[in-house]
This record gives structure tokens, C-alpha cells and sequence, in this order.
């Protein structure tokens, strides 16, 4: 059975979330390191923006700054989620792995497999979409509000956003399932082409509101943990990062994750 790196739940602010995912996915693979999938938090509030957003037009930044909300860009693309009270996952693997394809549609729907099993342990039935894309009025800049092919809903309404990256023959897939959710806040912080609170309501759920407080951060972690086993006859083995993996986290934190030119400007070189 395959052994992969299970980096195990911990909670960061949102600039070392990125460079830690960003250091593993730049990480010389040469020297065989297992894929590797990392479950994480936030220690506060703050918006994660899509590579190619433009911070000025799709952040409320004068109501982020106000609030001590932070603003960090992704590596990967997609839209804007509002962080919280929510279970980040990612994964990094080659594209051309026995369980993975050059197809990004194909490994979101494997991917969403994983986790669909997972959440089935935590008692939260969860569903793929299964083609095209589902708008349910003025998306904005919010991921939520848009479900694409192979994302997941619980009741019809969307409950993980995920986005990639690739370089390498490697891949970066990361994405947050909803633990509980306020669309207020969302609405605050993130520009949503007038869309209201309540109509944002209507197309995005969490985990709390499926099965309310009966499943604990630490048991989500392991049912997700264990979906990926079940699901790609895995075996994942706790580890942490390899010296040359910190290496590149701490060189990205302050070179990039906490440099204002990176999270406002758009579209920058990421230098992969």
C-alpha cells in the first residue's frame, strides 16, 4: 500500500497557510517525497484572494483593515473566500501519479471523492456537481456563490471551494470546507455585485448547519484523513516538513506572504 505525508491540523495566520503550501509544492522531488496532504486552520479571520483578483475591485480592503481582518493572494486561482471557522485542506502530488491525470477536471473529481467520503464518516451527505457550472445570481468575487463541475453540495447548496495550480508535472489543489458560515461578514468583506446576505444564504451551507455541533474539529480531520485512505487505498503517516521545505517557508513568508506588493498588486510573477 502507498504511503503519503499526512501533515496533521494546526492553525497559522494566513501568510504562513500559503507559504507552508507553497514550500511543498516547490519542494525538489526528487528525492521521492510522497505526496503529501496538510489539514489546517486560521488563527483569525482574513480573505484569501485568487491569483488573479484584483484586490481593489473584489476586497471591501478600508472594512478588512478596520476589522484586523488580513488579506493574503493564493499561489492558485478561483475567488475570494472569507476564512474563519472553517477546515483548509491541501495537497500536493504529481499530475501523472497512478491515483491523479494531466486532467485538472478529472483530479478535482477524485479529489471531491476523498472528501465526500470523509464527510459520509461525519455524518454530512455530501454530492458532486456533475456538469457545467451552477450560478445562483451575481456571484462577485465570492468562491461560494459559483459551483463548477465536480465541487461539492450538501442539500443543493455549495459547502467546499477549491482551486489548483500546477508546475512541474506537480499539482497544488487546496480548499476550504465550511464549518459554519456568515454571510454578513461575506457580504462586509468581499465585493459581491450587490448580491444580499440572505440571497447568499440560499446557495451556500456548512457543516453545522447539516449535522449542527455533533462533529468536533479533531474527528472532521480524521474522517477526511481517513476518506483519502479509503477512497485511493493509501496509507497517510503523520510527518512534518522536510528541512528543505522550511527553507522555502520561511524564504516565501518574507520575501513574498508578507510583502504588500504580493497580496495587492495583481497578477504577479510567482517565480515557480
Amino acid at each position: 500500500m502507498e504511503k503519503w505525508r499526512l501533515i496533521p491540523f494546526k492553525h497559522f495566520d494566513p501568510f504562513e497557510n500559503m507559504a507552508i503550501d507553497e514550500a511543498i509544492f516547490r519542494a525538489d522531488r526528487q528525492g521521492e517525497m510522497p505526496p503529501t496532504l496538510r489539514l489546517y486552520g486560521w488563527k483569525k479571520p482574513a480573505v484569501s484572494m485568487g491569483y488573479f483578483q484584483n484586490a481593489e475591485r473584489e476586497i471591501n480592503c478600508e472594512y478588512c483593515r478596520d476589522r484586523g481582518i488580513d488579506i493574503v493572494r493564493r499561489p492558485t486561482g478561483g475567488l475570494a473566500v472569507l476564512h474563519g471557522n472553517d477546515l483548509t485542506y491541501s495537497l500536493v502530488a504529481g499530475e501523472n501519479s497512478p491515483h491523479f491525470s494531466s486532467d485538472i477536471i478529472e483530479t478535482y473529481r477524485i479529489i471531491s471523492e476523498c472528501i465526500i467520503s470523509g464527510l459520509d464518516k461525519s455524518g454530512v451527505k455530501a454530492e458532486m456537481v456533475e456538469k457545467g457550472r451552477i450560478e445562483r445570481g451575481p456571484a462577485g468575487a465570492f468562491c461560494f456563490a459559483t459551483s463548477y463541475r465536480n465541487e461539492l453540495l450538501v442539500d443543493g447548496k455549495k459547502v467546499c471551494g477549491s482551486a489548483q495550480v500546477r508546475a512541474r508535472d506537480m499539482f497544488l489543489q487546496h480548499g476550504s470546507l465550511l464549518i459554519d458560515f456568515d454571510p454578513a461578514a461575506v457580504c462586509a468583506a468581499i465585493m459581491t455585485k450587490g448580491m444580499k446576505a440572505g440571497t447568499l444564504e440560499a446557495s451556500v451551507t456548512s457543516i453545522r448547519k447539516s449535522v449542527g455541533d455533533n462533529v468536533g474539529i479533531g474527528t472532521l480531520c480524521r474522517n477526511i484523513a481517513a476518506g483519502f485512505e479509503e477512497v485511493l487505498n493509501i496509507h497517510l503517516i503523520e510527518g512534518s516538513l522536510s528541512p528543505e521545505e522550511e527553507t522555502l517557508r520561511n524564504g516565501l513568508l518574507e520575501n513574498k506572504y508578507r510583502n504588500v506588493r504580493w497580496n495587492m498588486g495583481r497578477g504577479a510573477k510567482s517565480g515557480y
